[in-house]
């Protein structure tokens, strides 16, 4: 991949590979699939790899630690901690916790260190700057290479970023999420933090084909999702699928349009589209290829504009521990 990014002090991919789905979040997995996911990903020049210990309680972390420990690839590798499930979800960011966490998954994915770890959500009785501390000592300590947050507000980021660098944001962001146009883009240019944005491909609503609502599985993220439940998910896909046209007629993918299209909204951005399939992966990874022209871009505004979307991106049960801001 020629176009690049710099994500905590090294030179990566422009867009990168959300790891979630090898936990079996968005349905039914298995080892196999993930790793010739990951062996095209490496073809192709996608090498950052983000997960979490959350995704599948540990089994994504697990997936790649095994496909590492086979083929020893050189990749970069982001985790996250901070969300705790047990006994019901809550946010937790002292040190004792997020030290067990980032232990477990240096353990499961079999590195001594990951090169950026994120506070995955802020606990918000918890001053960041004390979050920070935590974070720095373990650099000083060798086991990360550089800080990220996620789904914070920009006014926190300044926070953090006054104790020790951020090396990234990272944040829902697509062409039907759009809030970090409302000062978190911003912020991340001027302090030198790269922006990931995570879903550009609106968790599969801008693909080719539009998602079966009626085949997700029980327990599935967009089972209760307002954009994929009805009538908003009625009104979406109608709003949408002048855009699929759109791509089609350039001969373009939907989903790697969609990405591109967060590659151009900064030098600094880095999108993060998921997938656990080879083929989509080959699919996504051409947006580092595709250059949407001026007249692309507000072609691409008139059919889908600013706050189009039908419903919020998260139900009531989904928002807790996102910072809203603007």
């Amino acid at each position: 991949m020629r176009l690049k990014r710099d994500l905590a002090g090294r030179s990566v991919g422009a867009v990168g590979l959300g790891c979630m789905s090898f936990g079996g979040v968005y349905g039914a997995t298995d080892e196999e699939e993930s790793f010739a996911c990951m062996a095209e990903a490496l073809s192709l020049g996608v090498d950052h790899w983000d997960v979490a210990e959350i995704y599948g309680r540990g089994l994504s972390e697990t997936v790649i630690g095994r496909y590492l420990a086979q083929t020893r690839a050189e990749v970069s590798i982001a985790t996250k901690a901070g969300i705790y499930n047990e006994p019901e979800r809550h946010f937790r960011n002292d040190a004792g916790a997020l030290r067990c966490s980032l232990e477990g998954s240096l353990s499961r994915l079999g590195r001594d260190r990951v090169e950026l770890f994120y506070i995955h959500r802020r606990e918000a009785a918890r001053p960041v700057e004390e979050v920070m501390e935590t974070l720095v000592g373990f650099i000083e300590e060798g086991l990360i290479g550089a800080i990220g947050l996620s789904e914070v507000a920009p006014a926190t980021l300044r926070r953090a970023h006054a104790v020790h660098p951020v090396a990234a944001v990272q944040s829902e962001y697509s062409l039907w999420s759009r809030q970090p146009e409302m000062g978190m883009l911003q912020a991340c240019a001027e302090l030198g933090t790269t922006f990931v944005a995570f879903s550009p491909v609106g968790r599969g609503i801008f693909a080719d084909r539009f998602p079966d609502g009626a085949a997700f599985p029980p327990g599935e993220f967009r089972a209760t999702n307002p954009r994929f439940t009805e009538p908003n998910y009625s009104a979406n896909k109608t709003a949408i699928a002048p855009f699929l046209d759109w791509c089609r007629a350039r001969g373009w993918s939907t989903s790697a349009v969609a990405v591109a299209w967060t590659l151009h909204r900064g030098d600094h951005v880095l999108p993060i589209p998921g997938t656990r399939s080879a083929a989509h992966i080959r699919e996504l990874a051409q947006a580092a290829e595709i250059i949407l022209t001026r007249d692309d871009l507000a072609e691409i505004e008139t059919i889908l504009p600013l706050g189009f979307a039908h419903g919020a991106r998260y139900s009531d049960t989904q928002w807790p521990g996102v910072e809203q801001y603007g």
